[in-house]
């Protein structure tokens, strides 16, 4: 008999808009061509047209407050107003000016403004894409969790006031309620955003600060009650990791508080990204109405039976039934057998269908993509089709229609047409990973290949590079989009990137960079470029996820077995080496990167895949070697990403992502410098697997921690190069050489004159000329000023 009453929820959506209006429109307010008004009004359609979407897809649990216009873990930093004093606010409303601040830095002087007519600090209004030579640097940034997604690190102090600063949960809730959608609010949960937090005093645990933060949650649970609210979601992702006694307390204290602010207001305490394991007692002891969990269903397995057995018997249960982080349709026949045991347990009343997180991670509409076969299409399922899906299996325990069997069955035959496809298997690229050895994975010692590689290189102390791309600008990208049109010949597209490519050789050379790049103008995006070359890999044109801010990538999906057809990348460095006498380095995106930053097949382990990237990247690194490239740069900025959030998950991760560079780069002879570069994670935890990768320098992201992560690497007693970040490429401002000098003196203290290199945090696409030119002849001459000095 049909069952009824049955939630279909979404934890949060994406929030840029079908065609990127948010990037749009927040770039736009950054150059000073819209205000502030201009933007809201931006946001709040964006919002309208997300809620009526869902609705219309038959979501029932709609959530608000998972918007955001720079960061979700931002907006609660500015919430509870956890606002470092050199922002400059005292209290009251925040500016939005004051919040960019905080996420991208100050705007202080222009550069080329001797006289400072332009003003400084976070009144500034005019949207702030200007060069700045002065100013606050932008709190730190990192990758949340697992994912892509990089979030704004709360920053706190002992004795830190909270206060109510901002209710944006409110408002956006009273937002849905006047187009008449009640919606679900959002809150990141207290626990994990004091755990997520950090502090310049040594020492210091943010999460003592509980007792201190929970009356701003209760005061903000009791003005969305008062407001109309029935659930609040509580997101505390922080019970799928390693938790010890002091935050377990520290969860059951918070919802004992909170679950009895706002009578009449039911808590939905949502975990996801993996299993509870041993947090599954504290979750399910938590006095809440209901708890989310990423069951076995997607990604936290062997847990349904557990729960069902240990939780309330007046909470409610959401299963996280859809993969909210890959893209692939679901098995809708299998997924009722294995909700089969929630429905007969609880029936339809106290459960609920949902992703099994926020489907930020994915993009809006696979409908949109055309242009791939239909074949591949219907292998696809974006958010939209996410909620789709959901409202399918809703359906199909209330109404059991024949509307209903024919979705199912659709279902099933999309997914059994990708399992027995011919295109998703090549029994060359099989062989190959057959025959592999594990010298082929080997170098010999660094300390030998150092020797050899100074002799080849005859570079100074503290030598000077950036990590690989230069601006693209608008010219740029016109030339790119003319000839993908069709507008531009593919000689006259060759002979603009020629020209492009010598002006940056020849200005690097001016300023005195040590170790040159290319600029990577014909690249549109550090994994598309190559992937776009290899087989096995298929591109959409409107999948775009948000990274950061106005920051969007487009992932592309690895459908089948990888390998390289032909070179990708030897043609350009081999003509930009031949411009000049000084080493230009060969830039590559490695095979963890490469896995990590696209969508994966899930018919085989992601070490596989990874293995297969390897070997196609390994031809690649040969052949640069071949053209007469002296180094070669493999960018592993994923690797900590992809770092199982358990540790005793890690070990096995660690050993096939580091076989995995070895492999691609062990194919050079010892002369041959290998680099690799990360950025915007924690590495404390990983540094002997970044040793173990074996490259003869490393680049890192340390501007803004300053010079925080060298700690590990001083620990560690790293042996081979490093270069630590000294320019933050994602905050407009330009550096003074004095800045970059401290920073470098502080690395100092944990590494030595010999082992230092002098570089950005992080490519260089983003920015603008008119900020670059100033920051690296800054960062040159701050590399003199050590010469002169040691």
């Amino acid at each position: 008999m049909p069952m009824s009453n049955l939630a279909i929820a979404t934890l949060g959506v994406p929030r840029i808009g079908l065609r990127r209006e948010l990037k749009s429109a927040l770039e736009s307010h950054w150059a000073g061509r819209t205000d502030a008004a201009e933007l809201l009004a931006t946001a709040a359609r964006l919002r309208a047209e997300s809620w009526r979407r869902q609705q219309a897809l038959g979501i029932t649990h709609i959530p608000s407050n998972d918007f955001s216009l720079y960061d979700h873990v931002l907006d609660l930093s500015v919430m509870v107003g956890a606002i470092p004093a050199v922002y400059g606010w005292h209290g009251g409303p925040v500016p939005l000016s004051t919040y960019f601040a905080m996420a991208r830095g100050t705007q202080g002087r222009p550069a080329g403004d001797p006289a400072g007519d332009h003003g400084t600090g976070p009144g500034c209004d005019c949207g702030g894409d200007h060069a700045v030579t002065d100013g606050v640097p932008a709190q730190e940034m990192t990758k949340w969790f697992d994912t892509n997604y990089h979030f704004m690190v709360p920053e706190v102090e002992p004795g830190q006031r909270f206060q109510l600063a901002g209710t944006k949960p409110v408002d956006e809730f009273l937002e849905a309620r006047a187009l008449g959608i009640h919606t679900r609010p959002v809150l990141l949960g207290p626990v994990t955003w004091l755990l997520l937090a950090k502090s310049r005093q040594p020492g210091f645990r943010p999460l003592t600060l509980l007792e201190d933060l929970l009356p701003v949650y209760a005061e903000v649970l009791r003005r969305l009650r008062a407001a109309g609210a029935d659930w609040v979601q509580m997101d505390e992702p922080c019970l799928v990791l390693d938790l010890d006694g002091a935050a377990r307390t520290a969860l059951r204290r918070a919802y004992a508080v909170l679950a009895s602010a706002a009578p009449g207001l039911k808590l939905l305490v949502a975990s996801y990204f993996g299993p509870l394991g041993d947090n599954l007692d504290t979750a399910l002891s938590l006095p809440v109405a209901g708890l989310h969990l990423d069951l076995d269903l997607v990604r936290g397995a062997g847990q349904l039976d557990a729960v069902l057995a240990g939780l309330r018997p007046d909470a409610c249960l959401s299963l996280g039934v859809i993969d909210g982080r890959n893209v692939w349709r679901a098995d809708l026949p299998a997924l009722l057998d294995r909700i089969a045991p929630a429905v007969r347990r609880l029936g339809t009343e106290r459960l609920m269908l949902a992703p099994s997180c926020s489907l930020l991670h994915v993009p809006m509409d696979s409908d949109a993509e055309v242009q791939l076969d239909p074949e591949l299409r219907s292998w696809l399922a974006f958010a939209a089709q996410k909620m789709t899906e959901l409202a399918v299996l809703g359906r199909a325990l209330t109404e059991g229609s024949d509307a209903v069997a024919a979705d199912l069955a659709a279902a099933a035959k999309a997914v059994h047409g990708r399992r027995t496809s011919p295109r998703i298997h090549n029994p060359a690229v099989a062989a190959r990973l057959e025959a592999v050895t594990a010298d082929m994975a080997r170098r010999i010692p660094y300390a030998e290949r150092r020797w050899l590689q100074a002799q080849r290189l005859h570079l100074p102390v503290f030598p000077t590079t950036s990590i690989g791309s230069f601006p693209q600008t608008d010219a740029v990208r016109k030339a790119r989009a003319d000839h993908a049109k069709g507008r531009l010949s593919a000689v006259e597209y060759e002979t603009f990137l020629r020209q492009e490519t010598g002006a940056a050789i020849r200005w690097q050379e001016e300023i005195g960079i040590d170790v040159l790049v290319h600029g990577e103008f014909e690249r549109n995006d550090m994994v598309q470029y190559f992937g776009e070359q290899l087989e096995g890999y298929v591109f959409t044109r409107h999948g775009w996820v948000q990274s950061y801010g106005s920051r969007c990538v487009r992932p592309p999906i690895i459908v089948g077995d990888v390998s390289r057809p032909r070179p990708m990348t030897v043609g350009w460095a081999g003509y930009a080496q031949s411009l000049t006498e000084r080493p230009v380095k060969g830039m590559l995106t490695g095979p963890v990167t490469m896995l990590h930053w696209s969508f994966v097949r899930d018919d085989l382990p992601r070490a596989t895949v990874c293995r297969q990237i390897a070997l196609a990247l390994r031809d690649e690194v040969t052949d640069l070697e071949a053209a007469g490239i002296a180094i070669i740069q493999i960018d592993e900025p994923a690797l900590r990403e992809g770092l199982p959030l358990r540790r005793a998950d890690g070990p096995a991760y660690l050993n096939w992502a580091v076989e995995s560079f070895r492999l691609a780069a062990c194919g050079v002879g010892p002369a041959t410098q290998i680099h690799t570069h990360m950025c915007y994670s924690e590495f404390n935890d990983i540094i002997a697997a970044i040793g173990a990768l074996d490259a003869d320098v490393i680049s890192i992201e340390t501007s803004r921690s300053k010079m925080e992560l060298l700690d590990a690497f001083a620990d560690y007693r790293y042996p081979n190069e490093i270069g630590p970040g000294v320019y933050d490429i994602h905050s407009p401002r330009v550096p003074t050489v004095a800045e970059m000098v401290d920073l470098l003196v502080r690395a100092g203290k944990n590494l030595s004159p010999d082992q230092i290199w002098v570089n950005p945090d992080c490519g260089l696409k983003t920015r603008r000329w008119e900020e670059v030119r100033p920051a690296l002849a800054n960062m040159v001459s701050a590399a003199r000023t050590l010469r002169s000095q040691a």
